[in-house]
């Protein structure tokens, strides 16, 4: 049975959970028990690159559904040649070849001279899935953004040539995810941390037959080859953009490849801007959860209210309010979050344990009537945050409580706790 051809561009959450339904679908289209191959050139050069590629892994086995090896190729340079070859062996017989974050530079400088780029482009004429997201989709297209050394170390806007692998569709295109990035907060960090002025000195580079595709955090477009069709899915919008003049195509938009290659089939004009209507979806588009989270500061908020609530109501917390956020940190940490993200998220766990803490004693007229069910809260968060291996958590549950006189005892028989003080 023939594998069809498809090509998936990610601009973030590649190992979040609004990308678990896209990763499932895209797998099950193809035929057999496919082999999934993550390729992990892209942040190889990272010291915890070995702990990367543990978390995909992990989150293709749980939150996928699906196994999926990890190439080895860190290096290809002044590397061991039979490791060398093992990895790109992988590649070769990959059915799903997925690639994320890391460096765009350091991928391309370690690909280039090898057999990788073919390997990727043959995918595409010959049959298979591949995924690129964030780092990894930025070396796509012909040109690439050296991301890190104009946003990090300030150099004046250069492209860097790309794998090209969407030139094998007739795609003469940069692609540039996390296009609709707002991490700056009052400095503009759109375009993959590039900004407005940023881009339109780096698109006066571009030939005159070549554009910018766009792609939204927490989106992607999955472009068919056989059907010739590329579905928005995911949270945002995908924007072609040619000189400054944008085509932006909302998720669940169904369009052809073609207007891809040329916006002046939607538009008609150079000079236009048009926002696609969207029609019916594609079986991929079809299964997406719209209950999905869009973030994990959604699911923050989501708690936090919920929590909030219960309290504002004096009934007694609902330990899944908190340990509903233990497992969404934990679902997004294989995300390429910024560390303020996970720092508010674990600043809401603590405020949410501490606040349990005082509703445990504080304004209970008889506290030996009504403690127990908060402390049975309480220990069960800390249970939870104990087998996440987050045992700054688990302390802070065991001190609060102290605070108030009670005391957390770990035995071998299980968690016991004792009211101190006055009864």
């Amino acid at each position: 049975m023939s594998q069809p051809r498809l090509l998936t561009i990610m601009g973030s959450g590649e190992t979040a959970p609004t990308m678990m339904k896209p990763h499932r679908d895209l797998i099950a289209r193809l035929p057999g028990t496919p082999n999934a191959v993550v390729l992990d050139t892209p942040y190889g050069f990272q010291e915890n690159a070995p702990e990367l590629a543990g978390r995909a892994v992990e989150y293709f086995r749980k939150s996928v559904g699906h196994p999926i090896e990890v190439a080895g190729l860190t290096r290809l340079h002044d590397e061991d040649p039979l490791t060398v070859e093992q990895g790109l062996d992988r590649i070769r017989r990959a059915d799903y070849l997925f690639a994320g974050p890391g460096s765009p530079t350091y991928a391309l400088r370690q690909w280039a001279g090898t057999a990788v780029p073919e390997l990727v482009r043959a995918k595409m004429r010959t049959g298979g899935a591949v995924t690129f997201a964030s780092a990894a989709a930025l070396t796509l297209g012909r040109f690439t953004v050296p991301v890190y050394e104009i946003y990090k170390v300030g150099e004046e806007p250069y492209w860097l040539d790309g794998l090209d692998v969407l030139g094998e569709i007739g795609l003469n295109v940069a692609v540039i995810p996390h296009y609709d990035n707002a991490e700056g907060g009052h400095h503009d960090t759109r375009f993959c941390y590039l900004g407005e002025r940023r881009l339109r000195v780096l698109e006066e580079q571009l030939p005159d037959d070549a554009h910018v595709i766009g792609v939204d955090e927490h989106t992607g477009v999955v472009l068919d080859l056989d059907a010739n069709t590329a579905s928005i899915i995911g949270n945002g919008t995908i924007t072609v953009r040619v000189r400054g003049e944008s085509v932006v195509h909302r998720s669940g938009s169904v369009i052809s490849i073609d207007q891809l290659r040329d916006p002046r089939r939607v538009t008609g004009s150079s000079s236009s801007t048009l926002v696609s209507t969207t029609i019916a979806p594609t079986s991929v588009d079809d299964s997406i959860d719209q209950n999905a989270p869009a973030s994990l500061a959604g699911d923050i908020e989501r708690c936090l209210r919920a929590f909030d609530e219960a309290l504002a109501a004096r009934g007694a917390p609902r330990v899944r309010d908190g340990v509903d956020l233990e497992a969404a940190i934990r679902n997004w940490s294989n995300d390429t979050l910024q560390s303020s993200e996970m720092d508010n998220a674990h600043s809401a766990l603590r405020s949410m344990i501490v606040r349990l803490g005082d509703a445990a004693i504080g304004g209970l007229a008889d506290p030996r009537d009504v403690i127990g069910p908060y402390i049975g809260v309480l220990l069960e968060l800390r249970a939870a945050v104990r087998a996440d291996k987050r045992y700054d958590l688990s302390d802070l549950i065991r001190d609060r409580l102290a605070a108030v006189d009670v005391e957390v005892r770990d035995t071998p028989q299980g968690v016991e706790w004792v009211l101190r003080g006055p009864q």
